[in-house]
C-alpha cells in the first residue's frame, strides 16, 4: 500500500526509524504502521535491515528513513498536537516525552530527537481573538514548561 495523501512528513533516523514508527504508534488512536522497507543485497553490509516506514498517526501518513548519522532532526520542524482537555495534554506530554527533554511552552522533543508541540489551538484562537486577552495568554504560557490549560483560561479572562 503506498502513500494516500499529496504531502507526507519523511522523517530522517540514524538506524531507529521502525522503533520510532512503533512508538509513535503506540501513542497516537488510529495508527498503523502500513509498510517496512528493507535494504537489498544492492546495499552490502546492511542487507535486509530497515530502510524506510511508512506509517499513519490518527489518520496522517509520515515514512521514516534510517539515513545514517549525516542529519538530526531538530526543533526547526514540530509537529502540533492539537489537545482539547488537560488529560489529552498530560497524556501526551507524559508519553511522548518520556525519556526525552521538556522544553518551554508545551514543547518537548522525545527520545529520538522529534519536536513536539502539546497544546491546544481552541484556546490559542480564542485569546487571539482579543489582543489584550492574546498577550495575557502569551505572558502566562512563556513561564509553563507542561501546558496548563486551566492557568492559561485565567489569564484570557484576566
Amino acid at each position: 500500500m503506498g502513500l494516500q495523501q499529496k504531502i507526507t512528513p519523511y522523517l530522517w533516523f540514524d538506524g531507529t526509524a521502525k522503533e520510532a514508527a512503533d512508538f509513535y504508534v503506540s501513542i497516537f488512536p488510529n495508527s498503523r504502521i502500513i509498510t517496512v522497507g528493507h535494504h537489498t543485497e544492492d546495499t552490502p553490509g546492511q542487507t535486509g535491515s530497515v530502510l524506510v516506514v511508512l506509517f499513519e498517526l490518527d489518520g496522517v501518513q509520515f515514512g521514516a528513513i534510517n539515513g545514517g548519522p549525516m542529519f538530526k532532526l531538530s526543533e526547526a520542524s514540530s509537529y502540533l498536537i492539537d489537545c482539547a482537555t488537560q488529560e489529552e495534554i498530560d497524556f501526551y506530554w507524559d508519553r511522548l516525552g518520556a525519556g526525552g527533554q521538556y522544553q518551554a511552552c508545551g514543547w518537548l522533543k522525545d527520545r529520538f530527537g522529534l519536536s513536539w508541540q502539546v497544546n491546544s489551538s481552541e484556546l490559542v484562537e480564542k485569546a487571539h481573538s482579543d489582543p489584550a486577552a492574546g498577550a495575557r495568554v502569551m505572558k502566562a504560557m512563556m513561564d509553563m514548561v507542561k501546558i496548563d490549560l486551566a492557568a492559561l483560561q485565567q489569564a484570557m479572562e484576566g
